[in-house]
């Protein structure tokens, strides 16, 4: 084998025998004890083989991580010294580099080595303080970690030579950069701060309804008020969202109010909510219009689980359900609403009107969710024991507003 296999068989030694485990999405079932899913040898790399990862320099940064940038199933990433702010957003194309944009679109610098201020409506791109230098065989995808969906910052992850938002390709090595556009709010950001995170992936595991059924049968993807309930499972797991209270006086829901003051995103548990967002209560039908140029933060009706080998996102736009985008923070890790008598979470919506004005109803589909397959049980899964911000969490707020 060559260099590049030998460094891949370090990192993941199962490739080292003749015969690897029989994936789940495809093929004959592998050998499994009644209620298990079968080995896979494609999949989601869980905690700790992202820590493999940076230990064999395939990460690396211009200060060393701290242990709790890496979750159950992802890398946190952080802010650099400098941002950009630009004329437009971009993809650099096949055959160019992000600087040699910046050349051209750049239209001013900003030190991020102190308090800076970005201003709603505008784009701009940051050096992030990773690296990669993947190994072949090794992708990842990137997504907005849920602070920063729930403040409507939108947020994409570009490569050199980048053709996707997002996406680093099989085996990419080079530096990795943030767009940044706050939508609704301006923020104060600073060096280090950690707005997007990365999911790395062996091989290309489709995710599958076969894998959902399989999953919700062994344990039950979804929980309602009395218990388990029927999981609809249709390209995804669909999910509806909840605009009836319990009373007259329950919020339901939250639009973002124009020209709020700045939210500084390190400060936790700070803010009064109501200098911010429009409560939503006593919806007369039980249905909400969403107007274009306004931003919403809603929740599901039902409650979501995520086994501890296992990872899902939300898929983001989906027309068949509406003219409107949901969840800009689509990453769930292991563990997500697991445990404690499997009672699941709900999932904060966070949703955006297109073009023209669209009424929701509840009850109403809205999105779904798809899960992968780790390689293997991460040594952490998400929680309120690992600091994580929204296990059990109900119609919440970003962590940086008063609870």
């Amino acid at each position: 084998m060559g260099e590049a296999d030998d460094h891949a068989t370090a990192l993941f030694p199962e490739l080292a025998r003749r015969e690897l485990p029989t994936p789940v999405s495809g093929g004959a079932p592998g050998v499994h004890g009644p209620g298990e899913l079968p080995a896979v040898s494609t999949g989601v790399l869980p905690y700790q083989r992202i820590k493999a990862l940076y230990h064999d320099k395939r990460i690396v940064a211009t200060e060393p991580l701290a242990e709790d940038q890496i979750q159950p199933a992802s890398l946190d990433l952080r802010l650099g010294a400098v941002a950009y702010r630009l004329q437009a957003s971009f993809l650099p194309g096949r055959d160019s580099m992000v600087e040699r944009k910046l050349d051209v679109l750049s239209m001013a610098k900003l030190d991020l080595s102190s308090q800076t201020v970005l201003e709603r409506g505008c784009v701009y791109l940051a050096p992030l303080m990773e690296h990669l230098r993947l190994p072949r065989g090794v992708s990842a995808k990137a997504n907005p970690k849920s602070t920063t969906g729930r403040l409507d910052v939108f947020t994409r992850l570009i490569t050199d030579k980048g053709v996707e938002f997002e996406r680093v390709p099989d085996g990419y090595s080079g530096p990795l950069f943030a767009e940044i556009v706050p939508r609704t709010f301006s923020v104060i950001v600073q060096q280090g701060v950690r707005l997007s995170q990365l999911r790395f992936v062996r091989g290309k595991p489709p995710p599958t309804d076969r894998l959902l059924e399989r999953l919700n049968e062994a344990k039950n993807l979804i929980v309602d008020e009395d218990g388990p309930a029927q999981a609809d499972i249709r390209k995804g797991l669909k999910l509806s969202v909840n605009l009836r209270g319990r009373g007259a006086a329950e919020v339901v829901g939250y639009r973002g109010r124009k020209n709020a003051p700045l939210i500084d995103m390190r400060r936790v548990d700070h803010y009064d909510p109501g200098a911010f967002w429009h409560e939503i209560r006593n919806l007369p039908g039980d249905r909400l219009i969403l107007n274009p140029g306004y931003f919403y933060i809603l929740g599901s009706r039902e409650r979501v689980v995520v086994p501890p080998d296992c990872a899902a996102e939300m898929v983001p736009f989906d027309p068949t359900v509406g003219e409107f985008r949901i969840h800009y923070a689509g990453f769930f890790d292991p563990g997500f609403g697991y445990g404690e008598n499997d009672k699941g979470t709900r999932v904060v919506l966070e949703v955006r009107a297109h073009e023209v004005p669209f009424v929701i109803e509840h009850d109403q589909v809205v999105g779904r969710v798809v899960y992968s397959r780790l390689l293997e049980v991460p040594d952490k899964i998400y929680g309120a024991s690992i600091g994580s911000s929204y296990q059990r969490q109900g119609l919440a707020l970003s962590k940086q507003f008063r609870r």
